[in-house]
């Protein structure tokens, strides 16, 4: 699924440990295709800069929250009909790069953008994404505009640590947004 990687052998990593990254990202990549294209209602994958950028409309839905030690809260959402999921991937190997800043912008298209939004990381049994409920006009035609700085993490081996270095900035059109909650 994903291309072959740049990335080389190191004092940090041998050739089975970048075939076992590689692997790793080919099943992320898969269940993204499947997010995007089987159980979202609309869903795309694009690449930029040194990332594959996909994301996920539906229904605005239920999420637990975490209020203190010990206690999570199931809350619904109120005003909000739609739900928007982003994924986030490395270029070369296909896996998931946690901990970036990622923000959506949805241009209806006859009316005023909503956003830009935050889009925190959510956990989710079958795909690791960010993720956010927001409220938007309407059913219709958007453009969806999402934003990714480049996180301020460190990257290991000096030999394939040289990435993520820019923001990119992602536009999908015509996206067929279906709003409700689930």
């Amino acid at each position: 699924m994903s291309q072959q990687a740049d990335k080389r052998p190191s004092d940090e990593v041998d050739e089975r440990q970048l075939a076992l990254a590689t692997e790793e990202g080919d099943t992320y990549l898969w269940s993204i295709e499947y997010m995007a294209n089987e159980v979202a209602h609309a869903g795309e994958v694009k690449e930029a800069g040194d990332f594959k950028v996909a994301f996920a409309q539906e229904e605005a839905e239920g999420m637990y929250h975490f209020r203190e030690e010990g206690d999570l809260e199931w809350v619904e959402p109120d005003d909000e009909n739609c739900h928007l999921e982003v994924a986030v991937a490395d270029i070369d190997d296909g896996r998931f790069v946690p901990e970036l800043d990622v923000e959506a912008t949805l241009v209806p298209g006859d009316g005023e953008a909503v956003g830009p939004v935050e889009v925190p990381l959510v956990w989710h049994p079958g795909l690791h994404h960010y993720g956010v409920n927001l409220s938007v006009p309407g059913d219709g035609t958007y453009t969806i505009r999402i934003h990714v700085e480049p996180p301020t993490f460190p990257r290991h081996d000096e030999t394939n640590g040289d990435r993520y270095a820019e923001s990119v900035d992602v536009e999908f059109e015509d996206v067929d947004v279906e709003t409700g909650q689930d």
